[in-house]
């Protein structure tokens, strides 16, 4: 595996893409390349202290800005994109988490309809300690503060969506997009189905941390350092974003209203289940329904996404998606080995 092609990117802000599909390629690469690749915060950097509120110094829609697309060459529709996380490092030593008016899952929004003010609009500095692997979380009122776990994750990756639609990175959908969940983390390998020649993969929104659900819509958020291996399976359709770590498969469903959402990640892991490990689909359904995790992914953006998790363990014998993660692990294993 020698000739390892490695490409490095730190888009000028200008370059940043904020929708997934109506957004020319930054670069065509070949599958097998590794991406060195830096992404700003949701907030494109702009908050930076608890006085820079974000209806003052973000302007809508250009929240979740996007490194990429990236052209993969061979790319067409009915394949699968891999996607592996080899690492993702906070750029910085500190992140923000606010609360955004008429946004979050306790409060009133455009798409629920309630007669009350919006809450109060606050921004927490989060304290990064890269060393440590830390968050620490300091309260507004009093004197309370803790240090969490660090667990970076990229909120959002997705590719060009199908029907030549454009959507905003603030959404998650069958292309991908905003999905916000904490499983998308290092080391993990997510399938994107390609819909348009090339893909057009891209990514951002990186999280130092953040709980299930993301409940107040806003994470630990924070710029990232982030390497990736992208792989290419030809003809290899894939309906729904999937996630290959090195204890589970897990399907997601992203859609309103929330159980809509379950029953796609559940249906497709039951479809999964069959096409991979030739599992009879009502004896998926069966040993799905007895061992599956179910975590909520965020339940605040345009559509909710829900994951269908399943431990390895309890699977036939057989290979997700034709193997292609281990594949990509020792091409993580290569660049970790020449650059550490």
């Amino acid at each position: 595996m020698s000739g390892l092609e490695v490409i490095s990117l730190a888009p000028d802000p200008t370059r940043y893409a904020w929708t997934f599909g109506g957004v020319e390629p930054v670069a065509r690469i070949r599958p097998g390349t590794v991406l060195r690749l830096f992404t700003e915060d949701c907030f494109a950097g702009r908050v930076r202290s608890e006085i820079d509120l974000v209806s003052e110094v973000c302007e809508f829609p250009f929240l979740n800005p996007q490194t990429g697309p990236f052209h993969i060459e061979g790319a067409e529709p009915g394949d699968t994109v891999a996607v592996h996380f080899i690492s993702i490092e906070p750029a910085r030593d500190w992140a923000a988490s606010t609360t955004v008016p008429l946004f979050g899952a306790l409060t009133a929004t455009h798409l629920t309809a309630l007669l009350h003010d919006p809450l109060p609009e606050a921004v927490w500095i989060w304290e990064l300690d890269r060393v440590a692997r830390t968050c620490r979380f300091r309260a507004h009122s009093g004197t309370f503060e803790v240090d969490l776990p660090m667990d970076p994750m990229h909120g959002t990756v997705g590719v060009a969506p199908a029907n030549l639609e454009v959507r905003s990175a603030l959404v998650p959908d069958a292309f991908g997009g905003n999905m916000d969940t904490p499983e998308m983390r290092a080391g993990v390998t997510c399938y994107l189905g390609v819909n348009v020649p090339g893909a057009l993969l891209s990514l951002g929104d990186g999280h130092a941390r953040q709980g299930e659900g993301e409940t107040c819509g806003v994470a630990v958020e924070t710029a990232m350092n982030t390497v990736i291996a992208v792989e290419l399976l030809k003809g290899r359709a894939c309906p729904w974003p999937r996630i290959e770590s090195a204890s589970h498969i897990i399907s997601t469903g992203s859609v309103r209203p929330l159980e809509d959402a379950f029953r796609i990640a559940q249906s497709d892991l039951v479809h999964w289940l069959n096409e991979d490990y030739g599992l009879d689909t009502l004896d998926a359904y069966q040993l799905v329904t007895q061992a599956v995790l179910s975590p909520l992914a965020n339940v605040c953006d345009t559509n909710y996404t829900s994951v269908a998790k399943f431990p390895k363990q309890y699977l036939p014998k057989g290979q997700a998606m034709g193997g292609v993660d281990s594949h990509l692990r020792e091409i993580s294993a290569q660049y970790l080995k020449m650059h550490g």
